[in-house]
């Protein structure tokens, strides 16, 4: 059996790290944790832009605009 080896790069540190960012966001968001998850929802929501960059991946492109655009609209109006 032949198995590929994956090398780690830049994309991946970057979608890694966006991913438990938002995860973050998700758990400070539960705990009451204003304004910081608000840092680490915007922190993932531009990782998983450019991620989505790198892929040439206009479906994660525009669901993290929208998301931040909601995530704006919620701050201007809070």
């Amino acid at each position: 059996m032949i198995v590929a080896k994956h090398q780690v790069g830049t994309t991946d540190v970057i979608k890694w790290g966006a991913s438990i960012a938002q995860i973050f966001g998700y758990g400070a968001t539960a705990m009451g944790a204003h304004p910081a998850n608000l840092y680490f929802f915007a922190f993932g929501l531009v990782g998983w832009f450019i991620v989505g960059l790198h892929w040439n991946d206009r479906a994660i492109m525009l669901i993290h605009v929208v998301a931040a655009a909601a995530m704006l609209i919620g701050l201007t109006n809070s």
